[in-house]
């Protein structure tokens, strides 16, 4: 199933989610999950089928460990790091998804303040007032930085294989 989910481009799907379900800051939560949860359950997946196999976990399992302390203080923290990666990466992938909707006028209703909105109303000035889609467009771009530096930095950091 995620693989079928994984299959269709992302943007696509997200207008097909959003224009099925309508636009709603709910339905939009619930469109970027659906967008987003696939890539998520592979990669924590792919690590734990990983790690269940390294030496380590039969040793634990040797010694005595219950499967519940095995998942805590060996498979988890493993997993951890690719995980915090991805969902960082994944915000910021959810920013860009949120504004291109909003765009679109696909995303939360005019009350609501979104950058995508904010960028699509700028369009009709961008010859006699640029920086009224500048600061939506630095908005986005500088909030998207952020997460995946910080993504990095807290992969270093959790990384057991660097201490």
């Amino acid at each position: 199933v995620l693989d079928i989910f994984m299959a269709f481009p992302g943007l696509l799907l997200a207008i097909a989610v959003v224009a099925i379900l309508g636009p709603s800051i709910p339905n939009l939560v619930i469109t970027i999950a659906v967008l987003y949860t696939p890539g998520m359950v592979r990669i924590v997946r792919g690590s734990v089928l990983s790690i269940k196999q390294w030496e380590f976990i039969d040793a634990a399992r040797v010694i005595g460990g219950t499967d519940l302390r095995i998942v805590s203080r060996h498979v988890l923290p493993n997993v951890l790091s690719p995980a915090i990666v991805q969902v960082t990466l994944n915000v910021s992938k959810a920013i860009i998804t949120e504004s291109a909707l909003s765009y679109l006028g696909l995303g939360a209703p005019p009350p609501a303040p979104s950058w995508g909105q904010m960028l699509s109303a700028s369009r009709w000035f961008l010859t006699t007032a640029p920086w009224y889609a500048l600061f939506p467009g630095l908005a986005i771009v500088f909030s998207t930085t952020t997460f995946i530096v910080t993504g990095n930095g807290l992969r270093d950091w959790l990384d057991p294989r660097r201490r």
